[in-house]
Formats: C-alpha cells, structure tokens, sequence
C-alpha cells in the first residue's frame, strides 16, 4: 500500500470520528407489485425486522417507513397469497430516503400443514434451473469484482474466466461469444468498456452499479423467452429513481471517478442520470506506460407513470472508450507493437411500455444498440499492419404479454424483431498473420456494408398441481443470413416439491445461436448455420435455513453447427480478447464452416448464505466440468475453455451498523495450450496438446466504513486484490526478441481505495 493511500486512509477516519452522527433515523420508501400481473398490491404488511417499525402499502404499491435506525436493514413484506419475503441490505442513510421496489410472487403450490416462514431468496413463479439472483449489495461489497456486475457473476457456479484482467464469462464449457446479455429488456451485444468485437467480454463493465436493482443468471436451461445464445443469460434490472425527494453522489472508486443524480417527476415518476471518468489514463501516465487507456460512461432513466394501467421508461447508456500511445522510445514502440490497440463508441437506449390488463401486462420496448469499433495494430517502425474499422447498428422491437390464466397458471408469449441496418466493414490483415493450413499467408482486404434481420417469436405455459409444476415452451428463430433461416426451439422444465425447503428441478430443451455478424466478412463462403445447443439439466434445491440455500446440479449439453475453421482444421472458433493479432486470426475473420461438434458435462454445488439476524453473508461455489470439441480432422480435443475444476469462497461480516469485512478466494485448474514452432507461429498440428497453465488461484480483501453525517452518508472502502501476491498465468505469448514462449502473468498486490459521499 503506497503512503498515499495510507495518508488519504487516515484524513477519512479522522473526518468520520470528528463528525459522524449515528443518533439519526432516516426513511424508507417504495412500491410493492405481483411478479405475475405488475399491479400494484394494498394492504401487505412492511415491517423492518429488529425494531417496532413498519407501514401497510397503499392502493398504489406504495409504502413509507419513517424513523428507521441507520445502517443496513431486513424489510419484510407479508400478504395472504403471496410467498412472505425478506429484502436484506436495505441501506438507509440520513441522506435521500432508501427507495426499493419489490414483486411478491404467488403461492402457486401450497402444502397442508406446511410451516409458513420468510424466504430471503426471490421465488419464480415459473419452472427454473441453474438460476441464481445478486442484489446490489451483492455485487457493491463483493472483495476483487471493482464493482462490477459481470466479475460478480463470476462467481456463480458453472462459470470461469478467461484471464485475470477480463470479465468474459465461460459458461459450463461455452466460449464467451455463447453468453446473452438483457438490460430492462432489451438485448445488448457487449456491455463492456473496450468489448470485444463478435464475443461479449471485456475489461470492465459500462453498467453503473449505483443503478442495479438485481440480477438473474441462469447458466443454461432458460425458458423459451431468451434464445439467440447457447450457454447463459444475464438479466440486469435497473431500479427506477427515488421518488421521494432529489438526492446524488459523488463517487471516487479504484478506477475513476464520477457523479450520479435522482429525483421525482412530481407524484407520477422518478429519472436518474450518471456520467464517470476513469482515470487510468493518469495512472499509466505517472508509471511511465506506453499503453494509455481511458474511458467515459453515461447513464440515463426515466420512468413516467401516465395512468394506474399504463407506463413509459427510457433507458441509454453510452461509453466513450480510447487509448493513447507513448511511442517516444523505440523499447515503447516495440511493447505497443504486441497490441491491438482498441477505440470505441457505444450506445443502446430503449423506450419501454408497460401496460396492465385485468390478469396480465403487456410490454412493448424499441430501442437500438449501436457500436463503432475503431482497431489498429502498427509494427515497430509505426507500420501499420491491422486495421478494423466497423459499424455494428441494430434497431430492436420486443413484445411481450404476460397473462395469469389462473391461479397456478401462467402464460407468457411473445416475438422480437432485430434488423442490424448498419452493419459496415473496412478492415485489413496482412498475410503473416493469416496463414492457410498449409502456412501460405492469406491476406484479407474487406470493404463491405450489409443488412441483417432476425426474428424470434415464442410462447411459454406454466402450470401447478399438487406437488408439480411444469413449463413447456417453445421458440422459433428466423436469420434471413444463415444456412437455413427457420429454427424451431423446443422447451420443457419441471418441478417436484417435496416440502416447504425441498424441490427437485429438471430441464431439457434445444438453443440456437445465429454467428456474429463479423465473422460473415472473414470470407465470401462464410455461409453458416446458427449453432444448435441440446441441454439437459438435472438439480436439487434446499433452504435449511430461511436464509441459507442449498443447490446441486448436474448438466449436459451437446453441441452441433459449432463453426470450424478451414484454415486450423484441428480446432474449432474459440475468441475472446484479443491483444496481439500476431497470435492467431482475430474476431474470426477467416474461412468457417459449421461442421464442428461438441459435449460440456459437469457437476455444480452452491451454497449461500443471506444477510439476517446473523450479520454473516457468504458463498460457496463447486464446479466439476468437461467440455471437448471435434473440428475437421476429425480429433476429440479439450476446448479451449476447458478448466476441469473451479471452486469461489466468499464470505462477510457486518460487524456493525458502520463497519464491514469480506474475503474471497478463488481456484480454478488451467485450460489447454498450444506449443509454438520454432518461427513463433502456434503449431495447430498440436492444437491444445501442449501442457495446461498453471492452476489459477487469488484471494481478496475488503474493508468498508460508513459514516452518516447531517443529511448525507460518508462510505469509504479499502480493497485489496491478491493479498499474497501471487502472479497467475493468463496466457502463452512469443517474444520475438528473445525468440522464446514466455507466460503472461498478472500484477501481483493490487490494494485501492472507494470513497462515495451520498447526498
């Protein structure tokens, strides 16, 4: 920890200690709705455990409690019907009120005699499996994940990571480019600052997790509601803004810095609005780097409620993403030579309509999703020898209805319409660093501009009696782009309830994923087929404890039309980031076909553990898998993502209402390799046959401290990632100048410090 941090440590705790009030009370307001219906729900008794204080919601969902102690507190909801709820962390500070916003469930299987307690998990009315749920606490205090909603995801069972320094989900053996992406609704590419083109990772989030209100995951066995990927989908819900009164904060975390603001639109509404800087840019400058990243991201929403039936929210999210080059020195040259240096702008905005009939809702979202990708690699003598420069716009038109047909049954159908309008190409690589099987270079020159359109039409029938439920769906997807443009998705889910604490889950279904729009330029005979994914998914879920979960599970999932590459006939397409176009073709632009085939198996065990009575809150994540692909030749291989074994600890302690602490350690066994040749080409003749990397393994530490002062709230952290140092391998790279394959490895302690001052 560098004197710096140590001094600015020192001024917080002494500021908080001179100033800090905690005889205050503050208030918590929000607005309770049926998950099945969206109505707002009268008469459910609110009650913050541990003290007198509670309220009854009005005819409009609507709740206030007033003279609630500081720090965070457990809220819960109770009305006859509907499954009892407890919402943990509900931060209230002397500043702006706390504002959440809960969906009760209905009891759709009820037991006779069953005991009746609160449940700190979010029950779903429909059949699900391999879900699982992060509220924004969650994800805020979570040791090493930046803030970051997807890095907090990647906890969860099932999933790895591609390398230390990126978020990119491997999902049960699926490459990163297999991972769907919902924000309120709408689908987003790349949610990611510097994404990657064609895939769905990054460095970083763009999401502002001031702004989450919770996140679903499910690795595999999503309902007919989602398609378009094969592995996962992550759901992130932005919350709406508080609706009480004007409130901010300012924020200063590890990476960057900025300010958010919220308010009312008189009774009928609320908008929040945020902009970040990072200031990496001013780091790497002062540590004398050759590589200057920088960023800038800025977030909207505004939620208006016209009528008691009907209402509008818009939603955008832009980044600003570039990168500036010291090239003062020939050693500088040289490093920035091993990169492909990536500037971005981004954006996707959606205009929402929510409408309320009788027993269901209707949603209807437009919106857009617009990337420019702006990539170039130059040699030593600032030669240039890459250049991508591409538009990638969709216009996006999803409806949806929910309808209760009953009391234990539930319809939900829909369709949505993607017609990619913009999608322009000018890009070059040279020869050297595009090379056929048999080693002669093929360079690729594009300049192209094309339209896409998809569409997905779905409906799903949820249904309870006695101690089942069942939900069978189905999907049809249109590409008017692939080989075959009509992909039929069927879908079916169950659910045994043994008792109260007790069910067994299964699924089965088909996905189809239709190939990145990149990945169509890297050759005129690029004419593929969506990949086909066939799942199974079998699981056992118990909640011993109110506030403790128990799951286990067990999956297989077979691939077919996986695209294999004619130029690497032994492996089939397998990106993630790329920092060096001189270790293979990048973004897939190079000849596919979709003959390629393969099985991911495993086994996962999750235990959480929820914020209650007792202030410890934890997770532990068990991941046993095998995933292996056939590509041309002919040869079962381990795929590239193939880490057999991942195991997360997580675990923390409110000590009080000011002071918190967690840790979490992190293990996962090394993927595959490929050896080099002698020249420092990747020898595909070996393709993953080379010795795996080292096991990765990390642990993390976190400190917070809150201070509410007079109106507002002081939260300062400290968090430290790698505590013991250890500098893992994420990858193989050739160094021409010493002629030799060396490992890249990360940076070892890494502590940094958040302030943010609520107002």
């Amino acid at each position: 920890m560098n004197k710096f941090t140590i001094i600015l440590l020192g001024l917080l705790i002494t500021f908080g200690s001179v100033y800090a009030q905690t005889d205050r009370t503050g208030r918590i307001t929000g607005r309770i709705t049926s998950s099945m219906t969206q109505s707002p729900l009268s008469g459910v008794t609110v009650r913050v455990i541990g003290t007198d204080k509670g309220a009854i919601s009005k005819k409009d969902g609507s709740f206030d409690v007033k003279d609630v102690p500081l720090g965070l507190q457990k809220v819960q909801f109770n009305l006859i019907g509907y499954e009892t709820y407890v919402q943990t962390d509900v931060s209230v500070g002397s500043g702006k009120p706390a504002f959440i916003e809960v969906k009760l469930v209905e009891k759709v299987i009820q037991l006779e005699g069953a005991e009746v307690r609160a449940s700190y998990f979010i029950k779903k009315s429909e059949t699900v499996t391999s879900t699982q749920n992060l509220s924004f606490e969650d994800i805020r205090r979570a040791p090493g994940v930046q803030e970051d909603v997807i890095r907090a995801v990647q906890l969860l069972p099932g999933v790895n990571i591609s390398s230390a320094g990126r978020n990119d989900l491997v999902v049960r053996g699926g490459a990163p480019f297999e991972n769907l992406f919902m924000v309120d609704g709408l689908e987003v590419n790349n949610i990611n600052h510097f994404g990657s083109q064609g895939s769905t990772g990054g460095p970083l989030s763009i999401i502002n997790l001031d702004f989450i209100r919770n996140v679903d995951f499910s690795a595999g066995g999503f309902g007919a509601k989602y398609g378009d990927r094969t592995s996962s989908v992550t759901n992130i819900q932005l919350r709406n803004g508080n609706e009480t009164q004007f409130g901010g904060k300012v924020v200063l975390s590890a990476i960057g810095f900025g300010a958010n603001l919220e308010g009312p639109i008189g009774d009928k509404g609320s908008w929040f609005f945020s902009a970040r800087r990072s200031y990496l840019d001013l780091l790497f400058q002062l540590a004398g780097f050759a590589f200057v990243p920088q960023y800038w991201d800025f977030q909207g929403k505004v939620n208006y409620r016209l009528d008691q039936n009907n209402t509008l929210t818009f939603m955008t999210i832009s980044a600003i993403n570039n990168v500036s080059l010291n090239n003062e020195d020939l050693d500088n040259r040289f490093k920035n030579s091993q990169v492909a240096i990536p500037d971005q702008y981004q954006n996707f905005s959606g205009l929402t309509w929510k409408h309320l009939f009788g027993n269901g809702f209707l949603t209807v979202t437009a919106g857009s999703s617009y990337t420019r990708f702006t990539t170039f690699q130059n040699d030593s003598n600032l030669v240039e020898i890459f250049r991508n420069d591409s538009k990638e716009g969709e216009f996006i038109l999803r409806t949806d209805v929910d309808y209760q047909l009953g009391p234990k049954t539930e319809l939900t159908f829909g369709n949505q319409l993607k017609y990619g309008g913009m999608l322009e190409y000018d890009i070059l690589i040279p020869g050297f660093s595009r090379r056929d099987q048999n080693g002669i270079p093929q360079a690729l020159s594009v300049d192209t501009n094309f339209a896409a359109l998809k569409n997905a039409t779905y409906a799903s029938l949820s249904t309870g009696f006695g101690n089942h439920r069942v939900t069978a769906g189905a999907r049809l997807d249109y590409y008017n782009f692939t080989d075959g443009e009509v992909f039929f998705s069927p879908r079916l889910a169950y659910t045994y309830t043994l008792n109260e604490n007790s069910t067994f889950i299964g699924s089965i279904g088909r996905y189809y994923q239709a190939p990145s729009y990149i990945w169509l330029v890297g050759s005129p005979q690029n004419n593929l087929k969506p990949i086909q994914a066939d799942q199974i998914v079998l699981g056992y879920a118990h909640t011993p404890l109110e506030d403790v979960k128990v799951q286990l599970e067990v999956f297989y999932k077979e691939y077919k039309n996986y695209p294999a590459r004619i130029f690497r006939p032994q492996a089939v397409l397998a990106p993630s980031g790329f920092d060096d176009i001189s270790s293979d073709i990048p973004f897939g632009l190079e000849p596919l076909i979709s003959e390629g085939t393969g099985v991911s198996r495993g086994a996962e065990l999750f235990i959480q553990k929820k914020f209650s009575e007792i202030p410890i809150y934890g997770l532990l994540s068990l991941t046993y898998a095998q995933t292996n692909f056939v590509s041309l030749d002919g040869v079962e291989r381990p795929s590239a993502f193939d880490s057999r074994f991942i195991f997360n600890f997580a675990i923390g302690w409110r000590i009080d209402e000011l002071w918190e602490i967690s840790t979490k350690f992190r293990t996962a066994s090394g993927v595959p390799t490929t050896p080099f040749t002698n020249d420092g080409r990747l020898d595909f003749t070996r393709y993953n046959e080379g010795e795996r990397l080292p096991d990765f393994h990390s642990a993390d530490l976190r400190i917070d401290k809150r201070w509410n002062l007079a109106g507002s709230t002081l939260i300062t952290y400290i968090d430290i990632q790698n505590i013991y140092g250890q500098k893992n391998v994420s990858g193989i790279r050739w160094n021409p100048r010493l002629g030799e394959a060396e490992f890249n490895r990360s940076i070892g302690v890494l502590p940094s410090i958040g302030v943010s001052w609520e107002f």
